[in-house]
């Protein structure tokens, strides 16, 4: 049976699997003259959210919470109830009752960083890719059957109790690197293509060919802003798609089950991902412009405390953008301070209503969040 962007070929076993044609010159993308115009329209919010980004004071601090959103929703797709919170908690080690599957979320920003700073040196290829599932799926858990670091030897598929009744079949294992190979040179390929459509088409791609037993969608969704800041679009990586895509969920699954075997689905499957850059790149601005805001009333705040204060509550603050919940141990290991005077910093902070007990309820080990700064990320 001939699909949109390969063919569907009878397999020993009885199913049929999915065999891509040569990518991307399978992939017909009809001229459209509103798809020109939306990629205009996510050009010009990409750069203005670089605008932006770069008046960010302390950017690291800001940008590792874009960095745990993604995670959030891109585990959240594969289903993972844990939350934002619960990562943020599991990483300040200031709860232990936290869901079992916040691990995917942790996993998942361990191989974020390990990827933004892995790509500054090596370049974006095959072996980069594995590198990239290992540090995701390496010791998590749920990695039993995901061979991290490894292509797929035997066949997978998605939906259903097997190949023979599943939704789609991807391509067999013995296809998988002629396939990757064919991502890999458009990877690098210097066409004519635009950046923001080719990052779409090679997510779709990849999709397809689904070349890992386990941990394929989060694979590539760790990869998209990774491209983007690879090619010299953004100066910070803060764009990241998946809250979109968690959000528009079966959306998301259906353009991307088109895509492959419905004629002119590529383009919409465009249309849909251009939307995601829009979306989320305005969302970005405007969180963004809220951080700026929120660091000047806290300032402000500060200031109210007196001298004597102030510099200790600065120093918590600071690392508050990147831990915006704590505890009163946290507080004191960042300002060097006894527990009854980290204490007296918590309570201050209190006062000015710059932090708020997380349970108002909990009358010991308490927890404290700042919850402004933590509304403009969820």
């Amino acid at each position: 049976m001939v699909a949109n962007l390969g063919v569907f070929v009878k397999q020993a076993a009885g199913y049929k699997a999915f065999v891509p044609w040569p990518f991307p010159q399978s992939v017909n993308l009809i001229p459209d003259h509103r798809l020109d115009r939306k990629h205009s329209e996510a050009v010009h919010v990409i750069g203005k959210l670089d605008g932006i980004t770069q008046l960010l004071p302390d950017k690291d601090f800001f940008l590792y919470m874009f960095k745990r959103k993604d995670a959030a929703s891109s585990s959240q797709i594969e289903g993972t109830q844990a939350t934002i919170m619960d990562a943020i908690e599991a990483e300040a080690g200031i709860e232990s009752k936290l869901p079992q599957d916040v691990d995917d979320i942790l996993h998942y920003l361990k191989a974020l960083n390990y990827g933004l700073d892995r790509i500054k040196s090596f370049p974006l290829s095959g072996r980069f890719i594995c590198e990239l599932h290992k540090e995701l799926m390496i010791d998590a858990r749920a990695d039993s059957f995901a061979f991290p670091w490894e292509f797929r030897t035997s066949q997978n598929w998605i939906g259903g109790t097997s190949p023979n009744n599943a939704r789609f079949v991807p391509p067999p294992a013995h296809e998988i690197p002629k396939a990757i190979g064919d991502l890999e040179k458009f990877l690098h390929e210097n066409d004519d293509t635009p950046v923001l459509i080719k990052t779409g088409l090679i997510h779709a791609q990849f999709e397809t060919i689904h070349p890992f037993a386990d941990g394929n969608g989060r694979t590539w969704r760790l990869l998209v802003t990774m491209y983007l800041w690879h090619k010299g679009l953004l100066e910070m990586p803060v764009l990241y798609l998946s809250s979109f895509f968690k959000e528009n969920q079966q959306l998301y699954y259906e353009f991307l089950d088109a895509y492959h075997s419905v004629p002119d689905w590529p383009n919409k499957w465009i249309d849909f991902f251009l939307d995601g850059l829009i979306e989320t790149g305005n969302s970005a601005i405007v969180t963004s412009r809220r951080i700026v805001e929120i660091r000047e009333e806290d300032s402000i705040k500060i200031r109210s405390l007196g001298k004597s204060v102030a510099q200790a509550a600065s120093k918590v603050v600071m690392n508050l953008y990147q831990y915006p919940i704590v505890d009163v141990a946290m507080v004191a290991k960042w300002t060097w301070y006894s527990h009854q005077w980290a204490q007296n910093i918590v309570d201050k902070l209190v006062a000015i209503e710059l932090l708020a007990p997380k349970d108002p309820e909990q009358r010991y080990a308490k927890k404290y969040a700042h919850t402004r700064y933590l509304d403009a990320f969820i």
